[in-house]
């Protein structure tokens, strides 16, 4: 593969806070290094960094694996003195100095709706009065521009006091941020570890948030490097646990709940959140059938000695609004009114 085949594969490579033009129109692409089968590309940033580095640097290196180069390396140099670029990323919290709370909604595995609680208690905090703003942590399954109705915005960047800041989409009172705003639908973003990690960060230290009372930061599932990574550079007040009622269930809650009270960590459990606690038909929203279990959320609290802080039932409504980008916590129904009677519970606890 030659350098002029490499520039073309990085012209898909688009920078979104530059009117979406590409690294190539940009002057970005440093150096191109072809070796045998390797192939090293460099990006240029000027010394101010670029809040969207870890993104392009990702973005770059997806773009010439999709065309058949394997395992490319992308570096960076700063462009003022052609200096590389030290190892590791340096991040302050000074945007979040506005911000009352920072609290995590986080699950011990996926598939228990821990986002679609996230964004709906973000909804519901909203709807009491509150300022609010969330922060979408997946980098691999990023869903908060779906469930939101914010698919293909994009972000801009603004120059504040020297330094670059990407700006939060608003919608319905809250303000959203996500990676899944700089990517594609359906676009893998294959980075490593510390990759991730440091693009995490930047959709957290590197936003514009202003004044809030609330920030949620809906983290990815699990308990890996990257949630350290997380815990230990944003100022997490504390976290609520999201789960479904089966027993099986218990271990993974118990290993989020470890992953908070490690000494390393130390943070606060706010509360267990029951997820698709029963089922209640549309046609008949008073009945209750409880096909995952029965208080199994209530046990669960009581075991790991943390407060059940809200149940949240299993409508069909709460999937189709999530799907058409209007959160359940916006209506009228039992849906809704199980997310505000959790966000009342969160804000009192909080105070």
């Amino acid at each position: 593969m030659t350098e002029n085949q490499i520039l073309e594969i990085l012209r898909a490579v688009h920078h979104p806070a530059q009117h979406d033009r590409d690294v190539v129109e940009l002057g970005m692409v440093n150096k191109i290094q072809v070796d045998g089968g390797e192939v090293t590309v460099t990006l240029g940033f000027p010394k101010r960094r670029d809040p969207l580095a870890e993104y392009l640097i990702g973005a770059t290196r997806a773009a010439l694996i999709r065309a058949g180069v394997k395992d490319p390396e992308v570096k960076t140099v700063v462009l003022e003195d052609a200096a590389p670029k030290k190892k590791g990323v340096e991040f302050d919290t000074e945007c979040l100095r506005h911000v009352r709370h920072i609290v995590g909604v986080a699950s011990g595995k996926g598939g228990v709706g821990k986002s679609t609680v996230a964004v709906n208690l973000a909804c519901a905090l909203a709807r009491l009065g509150y300022k609010v703003g969330l922060a979408d942590a997946d980098v691999y399954g990023p869903s908060v521009p779906l469930m939101t109705g914010t698919e293909g915005l994009q972000p801009m960047a603004e120059d504040i006091d020297g330094k670059q800041l990407i700006i939060p989409l608003e919608k319905y009172g809250v303000k959203w941020m996500s990676i899944g705003y700089f990517a594609d639908r359906g676009q893998a973003l294959i980075w490593r570890g510390p990759m991730a990690s440091n693009a995490l960060k930047q959709m957290i230290l590197q936003v514009k948030w202003e004044v809030l009372d609330f920030l949620l930061v809906d983290m990815p599932p699990g308990t890996g490097d990257i949630h350290i990574s997380l815990l230990q550079d944003i100022p997490m007040e504390g976290a609520v646990l999201v789960t479904t009622p089966q027993e099986v269930a218990l271990s993974d809650v118990e290993k989020g709940a470890n992953m908070f009270r490690n000494k390393s960590i130390d943070r606060p459990i706010f509360g267990l959140i029951e997820n698709m606690a029963w089922f209640t038909p549309a046609e008949h929203p008073d009945e209750k059938y409880f096909i995952f279990g029965r208080d199994g959320g209530a046990r669960m609290a009581e075991d790991l000695g943390i407060e059940l802080l809200g149940r949240i039932p299993l409508v069909q409504g709460i999937r189709e609004s999530g799907d058409a980008g209007t959160p359940a916590a916006l209506g009228t129904g039992p849906d809704a009114a199980a997310f505000l009677d959790l966000a009342g519970r969160l804000a009192a606890k909080l105070g």
